[in-house]
């Protein structure tokens, strides 16, 4: 009965992380470019009382043995990079990744993060960068006399200004990056993915090629969240959290019954 309390202790614990992550994934329902998180369940050591393949008998062996889980735990949470919808917000400054491949944003510190949100703005230099102020990667500055700013898909910026309206001007170009494992990325906050030694190396290149979307103007990616499956996946987690709770409830009452009677 003691184990069973414990056992049943490790499954609320885990339930209560997975309702974390649930939670989370709601809340950002409405957050451009986010991917959904998914915990990721592994049961605990086996306490092996009777070895399976042991020798019952000199010519017979036991066929399952006698093993005892003791419980459950949450090791990881998956990203879920499958993009989300696009939605046409005519804004110039607003662009999408349409597939593989995310902006590269200079942080402060010097060092590269990566972001699937592609809300940018003009500071007081003309420069593009986040709603937070971050560069975008390589750095774009946009003149003051511009009369319109162009981004093809394949990352290149032109613009025209008011002394030439007829021949446009490439400014710069927008390279995005891709990396073999983006599961492997960690999450900052703020839109922002960093490099880590899981994810490899950032695959830098020109959007369209070798595999990396294009890039879409007057865009945005919304969440890839499914509001019906995180509340389908909150019901059974409430469910799997009451069942482990029951557990705890048993085991109790029969320690209160063998006080009580013994």
């Amino acid at each position: 009965m003691l184990p069973a309390l414990y056992v049943a202790k490790t499954g609320l614990a885990a339930q209560d992380t997975n309702l974390t992550t649930i939670s989370n994934n709601l809340a950002n329902v409405s957050t451009t470019g986010f991917k959904s998180d998914r915990a990721e369940f592994q049961d605990l050591l086996y306490q092996i009382k009777r070895q399976p393949g042991a020798q019952s008998t000199q010519d017979s062996e036991l066929p399952s043995g006698l093993q005892l889980g003791t419980g459950v735990r949450i090791v990881g949470t998956q990203k879920n990079f499958t993009a989300g919808s696009l939605q046409t917000t005519n804004q110039p400054l607003d662009m999408a990744v349409n597939g593989r491949g995310f902006f590269q944003i200079r942080q402060p510190d010097g060092t590269l993060a990566y972001t699937r949100d592609g809300t940018f703005h003009l500071d007081q230099n003309g420069q593009i960068v986040t709603s937070n102020g971050y560069a975008l990667e390589p750095a774009i500055v946009v003149p003051q006399d511009s009369q319109t700013f162009t981004v093809g898909e394949d990352g290149t910026v032109s613009i025209t200004t008011s002394t030439n309206t007829a021949t446009p001007q490439v400014i710069g170009n927008i390279q995005t990056a891709d990396f073999i494992n983006p599961a492997g990325l960690q999450s900052q906050g703020g839109n922002l993915y960093l490099e880590t030694a899981s994810s490899g190396a950032p695959q830098v290149g020109t959007p369209g090629l070798n595999g990396l979307g294009v890039v879409k103007q007057n865009t945005l990616e919304n969440s890839n969240v499914s509001t019906v499956e995180e509340l389908v996946n909150m019901i059974t987690t409430q469910r799997a959290y009451e069942m482990n709770s029951k557990v705890i409830s048993t085991a109790d009452s029969m320690l209160q019954y063998v006080t009580q009677n013994l």
